[in-house]
């Protein structure tokens, strides 16, 4: 390592998004949190920037090929970047994750473990070695033949297959049949091979059934159709495929989503009778270490796994010290209830993150930086204290740890804080601060410094009366056994407890079947679509009224254009290069493939005539950069419009642009979105809001937006229950649960329930003392 002359990674000129031609310098070697109101600039800064940057230099010394990749990808708009090392970045956008993806294969841990079971195990008397491969359900050599490693097989039932026994097979008694012209030829094969199609299915003889259901033959027959008056039809050669050959087909082969799920209707699905639900291949479960299989280590809680016995040979002794290193910082993070079976999908953003940064703690790299976006989402703040220490351990080893963050305690713990604003969208983009922590409290336009420095609690509310209580239970799911809870209606009810305590389970019983509830609302984080088509304007229903709007302009109406026209998902007015996406995909060799703006349109997604007609001054394209802020004031004298807009603007959403594709959209904002969407048809009568971490990638400021809307709700005789880690959310409810009082095996029951002043006075509540500081008038400052 040569002394770097310039200590400092230093921007200039940044105007990627709305950052306004930022200059900054940031120390290297240290940890730095990027602060600011959501949409202020922030990870533009952090991610689209810094990070952007570093990772198209790591490129060009990669490959040749890749900078004709560059230039049509796009460099960040930065005039330089100076003293920036390598990146690594840890975002929480969630790759596609696969059934085959688990705690295990994202941590690498199944690795440790397989080479564990094939260099040290215990085999049976005559038994080969087995190599390491031959313990993973995904390779052939371990997969368990009968299915294939996936631990269920799916199988038909005369039941599953045939619902309604009362109807004929002309009536459609078959229904996991194809509809149309395929179900129609598949019933005139059965009446040319001599079934009868007009009797009740359940009167047709048993072996009729059976072989109907569930033959492998496939028969074929020449089928004379039912003259109609008006069509010749000439006979035709017919196969038969019986219901269930037809289901198990669709199911294996479909590309298709929607048919597959069809299909998967009809079929009931078991733990695989051969394996167990164990997916390994008989060979590789009768190798036992410590007494037991692999799966069933892999099905225990990494607490757990991490004190498994050293076994006697000294190969076994490193495997297993290798193992427990591996785990360490897993548990460290807060994260020992989780087992490595567990699959990818069920696990929250924050869970998966916290699960790579694990993973990054091993590598062993030094002198490069991480990006890190929101690492304490999803956590109590008790783990974020663990959290700390291990950035602080990635900053020890030489490295520079930036991190976008909005939890005041991460931010204290800063060396150096970049806080951006003074707001967001178009007003934001500006580097209001750039220095130690203590410096930004003499920064007055500053939204950060109000909640960074005023430690005084919260005044006292008037906690609201329950109209009667919603009775949930007992549960007995995940780590929940046999839990009952009471949520009094007519109040907000906040769940607190650390990550893995059993809070999503719990709320997830919450049914609109129990008594109580009347209409019940879930808002969750899950995206509001997968691909850039979907966007901010199409989800609300606002791009409807804005196409009418164009097609009603003169513009339109002299060149004949519809409403239609101005859609970018048809043909007709869209860019035909990219097909109105607006951008082409650019494919990387082992890389995630990157989307480039479209060299045809620039990423406007419309073809030139259709961007001739303007309303106001705005062609659709330029309507569709409006932020909501913007829209809002340019659609205010239309009522439909306005009306969507402004419930955007309650839930603190006013810096996105309408066109944003719903990809680029956090999962804190897919769920505010919902909400505005359910704040649109305001609603009579009772309704139950269930949302999980609403808070989630919310300032501070933008916290006090969200619940205004929320407590709006309750007042208007409504009932809401959040899940949340925010103590200051949850010093502000009128009823606490608190689950704990540890995560997995260790939670899963109710410490606490009452006022937030009751469960903060809770011993052995690990809620309790964080949520005190809100509350209690504290003599310490």
């Amino acid at each position: 390592m040569h002394g770097h002359p310039d200590p400092y990674v230093r921007v200039r000129g940044a105007r990627e998004h709305n950052l306004q031609g930022v200059d900054v310098d940031i120390p290297r070697d240290v940890l730095a949190v990027f602060t600011g109101v959501s949409g202020s600039g922030k990870s533009s800064l952090a991610f689209g920037t810094i990070y952007a940057e570093a990772q198209r230099r790591y490129f060009e010394s990669v490959a040749p090929y890749a900078r004709r990749l560059i230039h049509q990808v796009g460099a960040p708009e930065v005039a330089e970047i100076t003293g920036l090392p390598p990146a690594v970045s840890l975002q929480q956008r969630r790759a596609t994750p696969t059934s085959r993806s688990s705690v295990g294969t994202v941590t690498n841990l199944s690795n440790s473990l397989r080479m564990l079971f094939s260099r040290a195990g215990d085999y049976p008397p005559g038994a080969g070695r087995l190599d390491s491969d031959a313990f993973s359900p995904n390779t052939a050599a371990g997969a368990c033949p009968e299915c294939h490693g996936l631990g269920r097989v799916h199988h038909t039932t005369e039941e599953s297959l045939v619902p309604d026994a009362s109807l004929s097979i002309r009536e459609g008694a078959i229904a996991a049949w194809p509809g149309a012209w395929q179900g129609k030829n598949l019933r005139d094969i059965l009446d040319a091979l001599g079934y009868d199609v007009d009797r009740p299915w359940r009167e047709l003889p048993a072996e009729q059934r059976e072989w109907i259901l569930f033959t492998d033959e496939q028969p074929v027959v020449t089928v004379h159709s039912v003259r109609e008056a008006h069509r010749i039809q000439r006979p035709y050669q017919g196969t038969y495929t019986s219901a269930r050959r037809y289901v198990m087909k669709t199911f294996s082969d479909t590309k298709s989503p929607a048919l597959r799920a069809k299909a998967e209707r009809f079929l009931e699905s078991a733990p695989c009778p051969a394996c167990g639900g164990s997916r390994l291949r008989p060979e590789a479960l009768a190798v036992t270490f410590a007494g037991r299989t692999i799966a069933e280590l892999a099905a225990l809680p990494l607490a757990e796994l991490a004190g498994l016995p050293a076994g006697g040979s000294r190969t076994a002794r490193v495997l297993t010290d290798d193992l427990r290193s591996r785990v360490e910082p897993v548990l460290e993070l807060g994260l020992g209830y989780l087992s490595l079976d567990r699959a990818t999908p069920t696990l929250s953003a924050g869970e998966l993150q916290r699960l790579r940064l694990a993973t990054q703690l091993r590598s062993g790299l030094f002198g490069v930086v991480y990006v890190l976006d929101e690492p304490s989402a999803g956590l109590h703040p008790a783990d974020t204290e663990a959290l700390l220490t291990v950035l602080d351990r990635l900053k020890t080893a030489g490295n520079s740890v930036f991190v976008v963050e909005h939890h005041l305690d991460v931010m204290r713990g800063a060396d150096w804080l970049v806080d951006v604003g003074p707001l967001a969208g178009e007003h934001g983009g500006k580097v209001l601060y750039s220095g130690p922590v203590a410096g930004l409290g003499a920064v007055a336009e500053s939204a950060t410094a109000r909640f960074l420095f005023d430690r005084s609690p919260a005044p006292a509310r008037r906690v609201r009366s329950s109209q009667g209580q919603l009775k949930v239970g007992p549960v007995i799911r995940h780590n929940l056994r046999g839990v009952r809870a009471e949520f009094p209606l007519g109040v907000l009810t906040a769940v607190t407890g650390v990550s893995g305590s059993g809070k999503s389970t719990l709320i997830g019983e919450i049914s609109e079947d129990l008594a109580g509830v009347g209409r019940l609302v879930s808002v969750d984080q899950k995206p509001i679509g997968r691909t850039p088509r979907s966007n901010l304007a199409t989800y609300t229903g606002l791009f409807d009224v804005v196409r009418k709007v164009f097609a009603a302009t003169d513009g339109a109406r002299e060149r004949g254009y519809g409403a239609g026209r101005f859609s970018f998902n048809v043909a007709g007015g869209r860019c035909e290069t990219c097909q109105g996406e607006g951008f082409v995909s650019v494919e990387l060799l082992f890389l995630p493939s990157t989307y480039a703006p479209c060299p045809e349109c620039g990423g406007s997604r419309y073809n030139p005539p259709t961007l001739e007609v303007t309303y106001r001054g705005r062609s659709i394209a330029q309507v569709l950069d409006l932020t909501v802020e913007g829209a809002a004031e340019f659609f205010a004298d239309i009522p439909t419009a306005a009306r969507g807009l402004g419930t955007l603007l309650d839930v603190g959403l006013g810096y996105l642009r309408l066109g944003q594709p719903a990809t680029e959209l956090s999962g804190g904002e897919a769920q505010r979105i919902k909400l505005a969407g359910e704040l649109r048809h305001g609603r009579r009568g009772h309704t139950l809001y269930v949302l999980d971490e609403p808070t989630t990638g919310l300032h501070p400021a933008d916290v006090e937006v969200l619940m205004r809307q929320l407590h709006g709700l309750v007042d208007a005789g409504h009932t809401v229950v959040v899940v949340e880690h925010d103590m200051a959310v949850v010093a502000g409810a009128d009823w606490v649960i608190d689950m704990g009082p540890g995560g997995g095996a260790a939670g899963g029951r109710i410490v606490a329930a009452g006022t937030p002043a009751e469960v903060a006075r809770t011993e052995g509540s690990a809620t309790g003392p964080y949520l005190a500081r809100m509350i209690a008038p504290s003599s310490s400052n």
